[in-house]
């Protein structure tokens, strides 16, 4: 399951190698901020999303999983998720995050294939 949670889907429209820093990141019901990073890493996928005001200009680290579509027309990116499951997601600090094995294995709970704590998404 942890493979996957790290990799694009094959549905979702994504170029290896295109850059989508500054790309408009939506949820299901809103949109959460814009793309700072991204990995593009077979296994390690990700996006870092700054939220901007919407949480205080925090960012979350959003597995590669959760994007269902990417329209490079509009520079959005489309996730599978609502506002408030992104919101609740736990918290993430760059520094201390990006590489930490033990905050990735808390996404994988959370973000797991059938959705946050067995949630389906939304």
């Amino acid at each position: 399951m942890t493979e996957h949670v790290w990799s694009w889907k094959s549905t979702a429209g994504h170029l290896a190698g295109t850059d989508l820093t500054g790309y408009k990141v939506e949820a299901t019901d809103g949109g959460i901020g814009k793309v700072d990073k991204h990995s593009d890493e077979v296994g390690d996928a990700y996006l870092v999303v700054d939220t901007g005001v919407w949480i205080f200009g925090k960012e979350v680290l959003l597995p590669a999983s959760t994007v269902v579509s990417i329209d490079p027309g509009e520079r959005r990116i489309f996730v599978d998720r609502t506002m408030g499951q992104i919101k609740q997601a736990p918290e993430f600090h760059r520094d201390k995050h990006l590489g930490d094995a033990g905050y990735r294995e808390e996404l994988v709970t959370y973000y797991g294939t059938s959705g946050p704590f067995g949630i389906p998404p939304a």
